[in-house]
């Protein structure tokens, strides 16, 4: 949106110095951002005789502003660099001067610049601007929370601003409540500050043997606990836990460190040893901490693998490629796999075509480079279901994730989905490459690049939830007169578990297929079924455990929701030897899928299914994707300290892989599967043969899309659902949304939609549930384009090589 006063700030910059040598025009749009703050800048170096002038804030910017002592009520020796200030005081949202008093140091600019320094936390200081405000009113950090930023993260910026924003080698961080580099970087500062040492910013040896010298237990006090307690809440979330920073080291952040050393895989002892200090602050985290997994181009030999053995690893990761003209030699030789298996351990691919910057990233190429992975993988012999990490070997910003490196994995996503999903990509890369890849394509795991701890992308970032490698350090191997080059990775437990073998027949999924076949022929054998199908018993039998009978004593009053289940045939089933199968993967994204939240929508689906009104929402929706929404909803309310929009908050959590949430990307696959199986089995088929197709015939490939056809059919009848299933006046919606929004403390959308401005908060967080939809759709349209254009090359290659002479 315009705003009115940045505009002005942009036509008097340019304006007045547009034929300055070196000048860059910033646009005339209303809107703040990099480029007018440059401008003002270059303006600014002009005023202060430097030429040419420079889009920075640099060292003889400083020193000459420096020199102007403090800036305040009266100071009338330059009235455009008075302005300068004043202009982007407005573009940072303060109200710097009234319109017909530019260039004068007024009562109006005093106040705003007290605003603002109180805002950092330092003091007020008469509202006079020295060069280190200056530097702060001519950037574009923000001092009040933002959109995704939370208060306790605020309040520890404004302390370490407040503590140290006058030592000289601390610059005065943003206040805006988000976890980023620079605020990484004021507290790695701090902590060099508090240990005695010449702060420059980086983990070298003097701040790591302070830290050795500084191990936290339950009882201690003082400024390292701070510092400490500061770094955990800038590693939050860990699972459901968070914490806060305090002064002492009590019982809440000992559980906090525990559950951060086990994600992160550290001893769980709940004290702040150097190790889970050392993972606190760097990517790499402690690179002699003790580590299973390791990766290589070099090939693994026989007496590599004893090796290997015989110092701790069981892991390693080798290439599938080497592309032409490389010298390195590394992809994986004929009988190594045989070897390395032969010696106990495990293997995960790699593939990497150059990788090494800007230009090797675009969808075509993440295609093509799916397809030659594809077809290596299966030359090698890899199981169905393997992970392969596509690598990003170079140090990407935000802005190259964003317009290359997530095109790219787009186009491998669509490359893999092309051959039939065989094989689920990982990504390797920085922690931000990680989670941006991830979050857009769904990757399956996460190899990060820990050891390049000084890449932007690894500083400001928390460790990717999906991570199953990271990579800490590379050191020489030597044994005997054999030497090669290993990468040390701390390896995940329960997360990538590799492979031992090749040319395996089964697929992921063949368990669950072999179980639900069992089931079946136990419900068509069962002699009192009644009116039930026998595909309706499997899906009671699956789900009656969790989503049982009981009213409201457990998650749901599943008995009020869907009805009763045969508790007959459960009993039957059980003296024939079968038990609930809780979890099984999925084929195409390789992650685990609850097999009883899958049979409760199914059974939802199947006993209540949707209206013909497609905007309408019915029992046999709460049973799946609406009470989803619904607990969803509450958690947002319950967290709108920090996600003001409701959309926002579905854009960071709503069916993200690897996200903690209570609408995971789990939860929306088993909707989805659920919803799918239900109509399979009502069109006919039974629920053996829709399982099957689904997930062993290509079903699951368009899952999403299917879903929302069949559901939904348009984005606007899935808002008017989602915005009934919320709020109509319905009996079991009305039950349903007692128990998992008022019951959990949340405020009922009727009555949040009734509020000032409600009924649009309502109506955005709607629009989130929406968007998630079609973000997954538009991810399996991008695969099934690509699979109808690989399936029409096949035919025109057949064709080819049947007239050869056409």
């Amino acid at each position: 949106m315009s705003d009115p006063k940045v505009l002005e700030a942009q036509k008097w910059v340019n304006a007045t110095y547009g034929a300055v040598a070196g000048y860059q025009r910033c646009p005339e749009n209303g809107r703040t951002g990099w480029s007018t703050m440059f401008s003002l800048i270059m303006g600014l170096q002009h005023e202060l005789g430097i030429t040419p002038v420079t889009a920075s804030f640099g060292p003889t910017t400083t020193s000459r502003f420096q020199a102007l002592g403090e800036l305040g009520m009266g100071w009338d020796r330059n009235r455009n660099i008075v302005a300068i200030l004043q202009h982007g005081l407005f573009c940072k949202g303060y109200w710097g001067v009234e319109p017909e008093s530019y260039g004068w140091f007024t009562g109006v600019t005093r106040q705003a610049v007290m605003d603002l320094r109180s805002n950092m936390g330092i003091p007020e200081g008469d509202g006079k601007i020295d060069v280190r405000i200056a530097k702060c009113i001519l950037n574009m950090d923000a001092y009040v929370v933002v959109a995704g930023g939370t208060d306790k993260i605020r309040d520890i910026q404004r302390w370490l601003n407040s503590r140290y924003w006058q030592r000289d080698a601390y610059s005065i961080g943003p206040c805006d409540g988000i976890y980023s580099r620079d605020v990484q970087k004021s507290l790695m500062i701090a902590i060099q500050y508090e240990l005695g040492l010449s702060p420059n910013g980086n983990f070298g040896p003097g701040t790591q043997a302070g830290l050795r010298a500084h191990t936290l237990r339950s009882g201690d006090s003082g400024i390292f606990v701070e510092l400490f307690s500061a770094a955990c809440v800038f590693n939050e979330p860990v699972g459901v836990y968070r914490t806060n920073k305090r002064s002492s080291y009590d019982a809440g952040l000992a559980d906090f460190v525990k559950a951060f050393q086990r994600f992160a895989q550290l001893e769980e002892n709940g004290i702040g040893d150097y190790p889970t200090w050392a993972q606190l602050l760097v990517s790499m985290g402690d690179a002699d901490r003790p580590a299973t997994g390791s990766d290589t181009r070099f090939e693994i030999t026989a007496t590599r693998a004893a090796w290997l053995r015989r110092n701790g690893y069981e892991i390693v990761g080798r290439y599938l490629y080497d592309p032409p003209g490389s010298d390195l030699d590394k992809e994986i030789k004929p009988g190594e796999l045989q070897r390395i298996f032969a010696a106990g351990l495990k293997v995960f691919p790699i593939f990497q075509d150059r990788a090494r910057k800007l230009e090797d990233f675009t969808y075509s190429r993440g295609f093509q480079e799916a397809l030659n992975a594809h077809e290596l993988a299966l030359g090698y012999g890899f199981n169905r279901g393997t992970v392969i990490y596509f690598a990003v070997d170079y140090d990407a910003t935000q802005e190259e994730i964003d317009s290359a490196i997530v095109p790219y994995f787009q186009g491998v996503s669509a490359g893999l989905a092309s051959k039939g999903k065989r094989y689920i990509h990982g990504v390797y890369g920085s922690r931000n490459v990680c989670i941006n890849v991830t979050n857009k394509t769904f990757a399956r795991f996460s190899f990060v690049s820990g050891m390049s701890w000084g890449f932007s992308g690894n500083l400001g970032f928390t460790l990717p939830s999906n991570w199953s490698f990271n990579q800490i350090k590379e050191f020489k191997v030597t044994d005997g007169s054999d030497v090669f080059d290993l990468d040390r990775d701390v390896w995940r437990r329960n997360s990538d578990p590799g492979t031992s073998t090749v040319n395996d027949i089964a697929g992921p999924a063949d368990g669950f297929l072999s179980y639900i076949q069992r089931l079946y022929d136990l419900a068509v054998a069962y002699p009192n079924k009644g009116t039930r199908s026998a595909s309706q018993l499997v899906m009671e039998y699956i789900r009656h455990q969790e989503y049982g009978n009981k009213s409201w004593d457990n998650e749901l009053g599943w008995l009020i929701l869907i009805g009763a289940y045969d508790e007959e045939f459960v009993k039957y089933a059980n003296d024939r030897g079968m038990t609930i199968m809780k979890a099984f993967k999925d084929p195409y994204t390789g992650y685990e899928l609850g097999a009883e939240h899958l049979m409760a929508t199914a059974n939802g689906h199947l006993v209540v299914p949707p209206d013909a009104n497609q905007k309408s929402a019915n029992g046999g929706d709460v049973a799946g994707w609406a009470g989803d929404l619904m607990t969803f909803y509450s958690d947002w309310r319950n967290s709108e300290e920090q996600y003001a929009s409701g959309r926002a908050f579905c854009e960071a959590k709503l069916a993200k892989p690897g996200v903690e949430s209570t609408f995971g990307f789990s939860d929306l696959v088993e909707d989805a599967d659920g919803f799918l199986i239900a109509q399979a089995v009502r069109s006919g088929r039974t629920i053996l043969q829709a399982v099957t197709h689904h997930y062993n015939g290509g079903g699951g490939l368009r899952r999403f899309n299917d879903y929302f056809q069949q559901r939904w059919g348009t984005a606007e009848n899935c808002k008017f659902a989602a915005h009934n299933a919320l709020t109509a006046s319905d009996a079991t919606l009305g039950i349903a949304r007692k128990q998992l929004i008022s019951m959990k403390g949340a405020m009922l959308p009727t009555v949040l939609q009734n509020l000032p401005g409600g009924y649009d908060k309502l109506v955005d967080f709607e629009q989130g549930f929406v968007d998630a939809l079609q973000a997954r759709r538009g991810m399996e349209s991008r695969m099934a384009a690509a699979l109808k254009a690989n399936h029409q090359d096949y035919l025109r290659q057949a064709a080819e090589r049947a007239n050869p002479q056409r």
